[in-house]
């Protein structure tokens, strides 16, 4: 069975609703990077809900020089989009996935292959943690304070117990990795 692995860029007060420029997606963190590419290496499925798929296809296929690798993972990495009214994606190696978003993710879960990685998509990861489909969550904690908007987790949400899948990795930016599974 598949992994689903939340990853998600997070600030100190737990917003990953970015509302402030507390995030870049061209952030020249070198080591950052290289655990970024460390984590893609292990995922062949990227899972997003229509918001945040067409936020991404809005910018990462016209970077034509981009250091990072981001644009050359995203084009090639299979891509799901959870949507009741998406139905042409527009981007290669998109999958439109319509219907109850439980279902699919489950299903999704059950067929051969590598991890996949939520990103953004603060509806759609709402929904798999109420279900309890969710096998680690990867939080990069950016040292900022937001003040403001929507959480990883909704409101009356209750995990007894996160388990640390590896130790706290700080790197030069300020930024800090962070991975918990379900105890």
């Amino acid at each position: 069975m598949r992994r689903l692995v939340i990853t998600q860029n997070i600030t100190v007060d737990g917003a990953v609703e970015m509302l402030d420029d507390w995030f870049d997606p061209q952030l020249a963190d070198e080591d950052l990077l290289a655990e970024s590419h460390r984590q893609d290496a292990d995922a062949d499925a990227l899972l997003v809900g229509r918001k945040t798929f067409e936020d991404f296809r809005a910018y990462w296929p016209s970077q034509s020089e981009d250091p990072t690798g981001v644009t050359a993972y995203l084009n090639q990495v299979a891509k799901y989009v959870v949507s009741s009214t998406m139905t042409d994606p527009g981007w290669e190696n998109s999958t439109v996935l319509p219907g109850d978003p439980v279902e699919q993710v489950t299903t999704l879960k059950g067929q051969p292959g590598k991890d996949i990685v939520l990103t953004g998509s603060i509806s759609l990861a709402h929904e798999v943690i109420v279900a309890g489909l969710v096998d680690e969550y990867r939080l990069f904690v950016y040292p900022t304070v937001q003040g403001v908007g929507r959480r990883l987790f909704p409101d009356g949400t209750s995990i007894p117990r996160l388990a640390l899948t590896q130790p706290p990795k700080g790197f030069k930016s300020g930024i800090t990795l962070v991975c918990y599974r379900p105890a």
